[in-house]
């Protein structure tokens, strides 16, 4: 008899983050010392009569709210259908962007991995050991931080002693944003690391006009950047004006960070709006429509770079040619990362975490290759929701 999905718990948990507060505006998470922020996650199980329980911890409040409207379908499926659940679940949330897809898919690749008794990426085709990381900034601070050009390049050249390939810059955003502090900080980097990495710029689709962007991705190419990102207020989603900026430019573009769904994504590379593209377990319907954007990029000739640290990313990434980085994220001089205290296995994407080499390895457990520690999430629980 094949395995029947028996009931399905959502858990909503809170823990704080250390020397973080918000920018002025209350949208970007930075260094802030003696204060701390209240953050909320979601730990998943997908509950089998063979025992087995898929999991994955992550997700937001509105991707979990269009996962309450689907759970209950998948309650006596078979968990190991998960094409026909993707396609299923891709219809009922035609409506919504289908975050809450990403979620339930990851745990459902867990289950199987357990299943098998196999890692993820070993159920995908395992194409790498291991793979270079860089350093993705926080965003620029007032509070003695990542506050000025000088101290984005001393931590760039910190994290290249480190063994970073690579190094991400997140501008200042809010009421801080600044254009041309953005441009002196590209050219601090630059000049003081750029002939020995990999430099990435992403304003976080905060530069207000395609002029400030253009100015912005000049100075990228005048310190040889290896791409700019998500450069100003279309919110990334304009193929017409980054096929323009494209033109524009010497510097590569990535794009599709916050494009929702395959079809649109692909429209996005037909339509030659980017050079490399973007994937996120997490955000695009979970390792199945992740591995459905590499997939087509790959038909296409390009580079797929995954958004983001984390479990499920390493398992992508392992099974994946046509990628260059990890993205460690988000770091800075004085603050860890966001990663709440999850894992009870030592798992950790902290700054440090690197080898000599600047790469980073992939889980070998079965599944997701980590184990959760339910014991906090339980003692942290804010919420619940049991579908049966």
């Amino acid at each position: 008899m094949p395995p029947t999905i028996t009931k399905i718990v959502s858990t909503e948990f809170a823990y704080e983050l250390e020397d973080q507060g918000p920018t002025p505006d209350g949208f970007h998470m930075v260094y802030e010392p003696d204060s701390t922020f209240e953050r909320h996650l979601f730990g998943l199980q997908v509950h089998t009569d063979e025992g087995i329980v898929g999991e994955y911890v992550g997700g937001n409040s509105p991707g979990m709210a269009e996962l309450h409207q689907v759970a209950d379908y998948l309650v006596g499926k078979n968990p190991l259908n998960r094409e026909k659940h993707w396609s299923e679940l891709k219809r009922a949330l035609r409506k919504y962007d289908r975050m809450g897809m990403g979620p339930i898919d990851i745990a459902l690749w867990d289950f199987a991995g357990k299943y098998h008794d196999s890692p993820i990426h070993e159920l995908l085709g395992t194409y790498r050991e291991r793979i270079p990381a860089y350093a993705s900034t926080y965003f620029g601070d007032m509070n003695g931080g990542l506050d000025s050009p000088e101290a984005y390049a001393d931590f760039a050249e910190e994290c290249l002693e480190m063994g970073y390939q690579g190094f991400k810059i997140h501008p200042w955003g809010g009421q801080w944003r600044d254009t041309q502090r953005t441009i002196d900080t590209i050219h601090a980097v630059g000049e003081r690391v750029g002939d020995e990495m990999d430099l990435l710029c992403d304003p976080a689709c905060q530069i207000e006009t395609f002029g400030d962007a253009l100015k912005v991705g000049q100075a990228c190419d005048e310190q040889d950047f290896f791409w700019y990102e998500d450069p100003y207020r279309d919110g990334g989603i304009s193929q017409h004006s980054h096929r323009k900026l494209r033109q524009m430019l010497e510097t590569p573009i990535l794009q599709t960070e916050h494009i929702r769904g395959l079809e649109p994504f692909t429209d996005f590379i037909a339509n030659e709006a980017t050079d490399f593209v973007r994937a996120d377990p997490e955000y695009d319907a979970g390792i199945t429509g992740a591995i459905k954007r590499a997939r087509v990029a790959e038909g296409f000739g390009l580079d797929i770079e995954f958004h983001a640290p984390g479990p499920a990313q390493r398992q992508c990434l392992a099974a994946i040619r046509n990628t260059n980085y990890y993205e460690m994220s988000l770091v800075g001089p004085k603050t860890p990362n966001t990663t709440p205290p999850i894992y009870a296995d030592g798992y950790t994407d902290q700054l440090d975490c690197i080898d000599e080499d600047g790469t980073i390895g992939f889980p070998d457990g079965p599944g997701l290759g980590v184990e959760y520690d339910w014991d906090f999430i339980e003692a942290n629980k804010t919420g619940r929701r049991v579908y049966e």
